[in-house]
């Protein structure tokens, strides 16, 4: 287990639950600094940044790093989007992390409530602003002209408020959760395995994961094949998904050239690490993998 250096003080409480987090992920992969940074693309001198709260790390790495720990990334990347807003705005996202769409904020929620959640109907009716123990209708006595100028303002900060609330209700059930899957994960750690999910809640289904793929490389009539796709012609670019993309992960992680995970998507990691075998084989730099990449791939 690694012996981490105690995280600065003046971090905010929840950059410091989002480190704390992904700190336990990478002791329990059990992977070195070196390993890490060959499996998720980003170098080592970044993840100890990342780790060591001198840098908030990208989207993607956090989203990398779950699934070398084994752990549905949801709602590690909730934690991220409010520690990212906290942190202010992205301003000091690192730069070397590789480029992609910005991570989506969300409003800062405020103080997280103690309580326990509200659950059923929101009312919402007059008789919710005007309390349990006032008249339905905001002027006991309705005067024959109603100003509602005057009834709007109260309506908006009423509005305004509830919504704060629920926001702060929903970030701390997902704090919760997650506190709970990473405990079950420490007290599993003897046999390496994934650590069992808490039980079913009332909260929104997590995306399917992507396929897994296992590359079986050997040389064929003087062709490099991984045993997943025959295709030498098919084009890929950014955003593409499906086997020829996991082929051409596979080729490229043969080159010594790592493109994440074998997981046959086509996004910022495997269009890195294209480029960087394109300039290698001398071709056009492009990011997307063609005939001609395919070749040098095969070749």
């Amino acid at each position: 287990m690694s012996r981490w250096k105690a995280l600065s003080t003046e971090l905010d409480p929840r950059v410091r639950q989002l480190l704390t987090q992904l700190r336990r992920l990478k002791d329990h992969s059990g992977l070195s600094m070196r390993q890490l940074a060959a499996k998720t693309g980003y170098s080592e001198k970044s993840w100890e940044r990342y780790l060591g709260g001198r840098s908030l790390p990208p989207r993607e790495a956090v989203e990398a790093l779950a699934r070398i720990g084994g752990v549905d990334p949801v709602r590690l990347l909730a934690l991220h989007e409010v520690a990212a807003d906290t942190w202010g705005g992205g301003r000091h996202l690192d730069a070397s992390a590789p480029t992609g769409p910005p991570p989506e904020l969300v409003p800062e929620p405020g103080p997280v409530p103690t309580g326990p959640v509200p659950t059923g109907p929101v009312p919402t009716g007059p008789e919710f602003l005007a309390g349990p123990d006032r008249h339905p209708h905001p002027h006991p006595h309705p005067h024959p002209h109603p100003h509602p100028e005057q009834d709007a303002p109260q309506v908006s900060v009423a509005g305004r408020s509830l919504r704060v609330a629920l926001v702060a209700g929903a970030v701390a059930l997902v704090l919760a959760l997650s506190s709970a899957t990473l405990l079950v994960m420490r007290l599993d750690d003897g046999d390496r395995e994934p650590a069992a999910g808490p039980p079913a809640v009332s909260t929104p289904p997590a995306p399917a994961s992507a396929p897994a793929y296992t590359c079986r490389v050997e040389r064929t009539d003087g062709l490099w094949y991984a045993g997943i796709s025959r295709t030498r012609d098919t084009e890929l670019g950014y955003g593409a998904a499906g086997p020829e993309v996991a082929e051409a992960q596979c080729l490229l992680r043969r080159a010594g050239i790592s493109p994440g995970g074998i997981d046959g998507m086509f996004g910022p990691l495997t269009q890195r690490a294209v480029k960087a075998f394109q300039t290698r084989a001398g071709l056009a730099v492009d990011g997307t993998v063609g005939p001609l990449t395919w070749k040098a791939l095969r070749g």
